[in-house]
């Protein structure tokens, strides 16, 4: 990992996979500019899918949710360069890719500071040809197999001493080989002991019950088990 800093700014990113100017590599405008935006999708706000000479990526700008994030969309109070989401992704992901999760490469992380507080974003790797679980099981339902390869790699994410603060059915992805993905750590962390991974299964298990009512997913209570076991 190599670090430009200066008063306003620090970049964070991975040489080895960008080739492209690390100064703007977190500016959506500089890859339009390019003609390197692939597309875009949106959630709290626009992520950009950008073309990197030896992957996509993903390009997030973070922005709050719920009700205080309608008033302050994208500003959080500055208490130290390594202590910003960013950077505290950016490194929770290299951690993750070192002890064998599937999970994106982190390609750059950018903060700058804005008087007393930040904004931050994050260039990470887009997973190829993969859909998240409420898309394919709007579809279809998945085997046994299939889930016990999600319930193995969330157990790998755990051996890691990673709680995923947010883990849910929109976070795991399939790819087109059938390997399982697990996205979207912004807020999570490594944290010791066993007790608080429990928390993780009950709020991926809350998930599903949702979705079966919001979006009609093929699921039922049954498949639970082979998840867990």
């Amino acid at each position: 990992m190599k670090t430009i800093r200066n008063k306003k700014q620090t970049i964070w990113y991975d040489d080895s996979i960008l080739s492209d100017s690390p100064e703007q590599c977190c500016d959506p405008d500089y890859w339009q500019q390019q003609n390197k935006v692939i597309g875009s999708a949106q959630g709290r706000g626009t992520t950009w899918f950008v073309a990197l000479d030896k992957m996509d990526a993903a390009l997030r700008h973070y922005r709050r949710g719920g009700l205080f994030g309608k008033m302050i969309k994208d500003h959080y109070i500055f208490t130290g360069w390594e202590k910003s989401r960013s950077y505290q992704e950016f490194q929770l992901l290299k951690s993750l890719k070192e002890a064998g999760v599937n999970v994106p490469k982190p390609i750059a992380a950018r903060t700058i500071k804005r008087m007393f507080c930040y904004q931050a974003d994050l260039l990470s790797e887009k997973i190829p040809n993969a859909q998240d679980l409420v898309s394919i099981l709007q579809e279809k339902p998945l085997s046994k197999e299939m889930y016990q390869k999600i319930g193995n790699e969330i157990r790998k994410m755990h051996a890691a001493q990673v709680n995923h603060t947010d883990l849910n059915i929109h976070n795991i992805l399939i790819d087109d080989n059938d390997k399982v993905w697990i996205i979207d750590f912004d807020k999570c962390y490594q944290q010791k002991g066993d007790d608080w991974k429990k928390g993780n299964w009950d709020r991926l298990k809350r998930s599903f019950v949702k979705e079966v009512t919001k979006r009609n997913i093929h699921w039922n209570e049954e498949e639970w088990a082979s998840l867990e076991s």
